[in-house]
């Protein structure tokens, strides 16, 4: 269902950094040794001032994914965020995997991050996407007990919001989608992710992909859905530490003047592009 966007707008554009610091190396990769810290403290201290900038000298609204963890261990630089007025969405804890947690744990870890939202921004987030872009069985039940209103972890469309369902899984006779979660998707992609391309880590991922194809992939799929998902929504992750290397920052500029080119772009928060869905 095509969004009810403003009036002249074609297609919304939301830049999502996932400003994960040291958290992602906690919870991600278990990683805790100095080197991989100070890629989390690289991650606060230039990726994320650098991307304010850019997004200042465009007159952008991004919509920052924070585990609470960043937010109690880089509080300054977290408060640099708030105070150029981009969203704070929910991202976990300490960046978590999801799908390896009990409900119990996953539901004790909702209340801690909904608790610390609500210390250092002043208000509960509206939005969610998951540390590992995935969820266990009780994930939806938890988000809808905690009234969100969007979630941005799912890939069931490519440049649709949509409603997602839940599936009972039938490897026999073929599996049923059930009722539908109350909340909107606002779908993501591992094609549309800076980080899985441009990062190393020994063992695991080996890139990096050149910061110049990745950028030619980016803008051949923002065309095809400008030309051809009229009321869509494009959504874009990165990652502060990786995107804000100097020759990564320097290509992603050119890619958002791609964008601002574009008659019809609303470059917005997720929270924002949410407000337009007409049931």
């Amino acid at each position: 269902m095509p969004l009810n966007l403003p009036e002249g707008k074609r297609l919304a554009v939301n830049i999502g950094p996932d400003f994960d610091a040291h958290s992602a190396w906690h919870g991600a990769f278990g990683r805790n040794t100095p080197s991989y810290l100070s890629r989390g403290e690289f991650d606060a201290e230039v990726g994320v001032p650098r991307l304010l900038a850019v997004f200042d000298k465009y007159d952008i609204q991004a919509t920052f994914f924070t585990p609470t963890h960043t937010m109690a261990t880089f509080p300054a630089r977290f408060e640099s965020i708030l105070e150029a007025g981009h969203e704070i969405a929910a991202h976990g804890c300490y960046h978590e995997n999801i799908p390896s947690l009990d409900p119990d744990e996953e539901r004790r870890l909702m209340e801690i991050a909904i608790g610390q939202h609500e210390k250092y921004v002043g208000k509960r987030p509206r939005g969610f996407r998951s540390p590992a872009w995935d969820f266990s069985d009780a994930t939806f039940d938890i988000l809808e007990s905690w009234g969100f209103d969007y979630d941005s972890s799912l890939m069931g469309r490519d440049f649709q919001a949509y409603v997602p369902h839940r599936v009972e899984i039938d490897l026999e006779n073929g599996n049923t989608f059930r009722n539908p979660v109350n909340l909107i998707e606002m779908p993501v992609s591992w094609y549309l992710d800076d980080f899985p391309h441009l990062e190393f880590i020994p063992g695991i991922n080996h890139g990096p992909f050149t910061i110049d194809q990745l950028v030619k992939d980016w803008t051949t799929q923002f065309d095809y859905a400008y030309e051809n998902e009229p009321g869509g929504v494009f959504c874009l992750t990165v990652h502060p530490g990786t995107i804000g290397r100097a020759h990564h920052i320097v290509a992603f500029e050119k890619f958002i003047q791609h964008i601002v080119n574009h008659d019809g772009v609303w470059l917005t928060s997720l929270e924002n592009v949410r407000d337009t869905w007409a049931d």
